[in-house]
């Protein structure tokens, strides 16, 4: 499909932003609910069954956001930890409330196998602008590495550290066995944040096609396709899997396995790519279909982790 030019109402088409693009941008983003109410107050409830660490501060303006990671209340360095983590992307809800509601009822079941290490809502100030970037315009989601500019992506590699003990020696062993990051495809996708993106950068946009299920993003150093594929099979119980398009891809990606694509995520700078674990894998859920409800991509998002803990369990050697 060939590039094309479509208005964005920031910019000039071809030309990338500056700081007063960007700070149009910013005065056109409206808060849309609350972070405190729907997140943290959360967190709260949860505590008896969870250490909750406070692990950064986001402040944008005179706007500040504690940035809060739950882990296992009986934590033993002996144990495997699982790395969960939610809305990098503000705007995809059933990150945040998938794993928010995976605390609630399903975490139980693993604590003494595994030391949890969850994160709901790594972006909160675009959680509550229901939005990709965060206030500079910046995609945390390209931002997990060296060199990364998000402070979002930063404080949480940061968190994360003393479980990988270095970022410049990829082929070190992670005591993380398994990252679980939680995201959605929607139709705002199209409408919205990739016209922006283009915008942005000063690109044209080449439009695409929105895949209508769940699929999975594996890492192309570690496919891990039989995991991945166990994964699904989880999911495949509370909602329906993305086919395939014509050109047999996902997003533009080649499809691997039955909904799964591979993206290379460190040299990209995604969450997904942040660690060393074995198992890696992106979940993307379409709140957008006909075919599925908000409460059905929660539980898409909980089948998932919860089918991930399970393979990586039964395969970690």
């Amino acid at each position: 499909m060939s590039a094309i030019q479509i208005p964005y109402p920031i910019g000039t088409a071809g030309i990338a932003w500056g700081d007063s693009e960007r700070a149009l941008w910013l005065a056109s983003q409206t808060k849309q609910r609350s972070y405190a109410l729907d997140v943290l107050s959360k967190i709260v409830e949860l505590q008896t069954h969870f250490e909750t660490c406070e692990y950064g501060q986001i402040d944008y303006g005179a706007e500040r956001y504690p940035l809060v990671a739950l882990k296992s209340l009986h934590w033993q360095h002996q144990k495997p930890v699982v790395l969960v983590t939610g809305g990098v992307h503000g705007y995809e809800t059933s990150g945040v409330h998938g794993a928010l509601a995976f605390l609630a009822h399903s975490a139980s079941a693993w604590t003494a196998q595994v030391n949890l290490l969850v994160v709901p809502c790594v972006s909160p100030w675009a959680y509550e602008r229901v939005n990709r970037w965060n206030a500079q315009a910046i995609d945390p989601n390209r931002s997990f590495k060296l060199g990364g500019t998000a402070a979002e992506s930063l404080a949480l590699m940061r968190l994360i550290a003393p479980y990988e003990s270095d970022f410049s020696r990829p082929a070190r062993e992670s005591q993380i066995v398994l990252h679980v990051d939680l995201h959605e495809t929607t139709d705002t996708d199209e409408s919205e944040f990739r016209p922006a993106l283009a915008a942005r950068d000063g690109k044209p946009f080449e439009p695409g096609l929105i895949p209508d299920g769940f699929y999975l993003v594996g890492d192309v150093d570690k496919p891990e396709l039989a995991f991945q594929q166990a994964v699904l099979a989880e999911v495949a119980k509370v909602t329906h899997i993305a086919p395939a398009d014509a050109n047999g891809e996902i997003i533009g990606a080649t499809v691997v396995a039955p909904g799964v694509i591979l993206y290379p995520c460190k040299p990209l700078g995604l969450c997904a790519g942040m660690t060393n674990a074995k198992f890696v894998s992106t979940t993307e859920v379409y709140p957008d279909s006909k075919q599925s409800t908000p409460e059905q991509c929660n539980s898409a998002q909980v089948a998932a982790i919860n089918g991930a803990i399970s393979y990586a369990l039964a395969n970690q050697s």
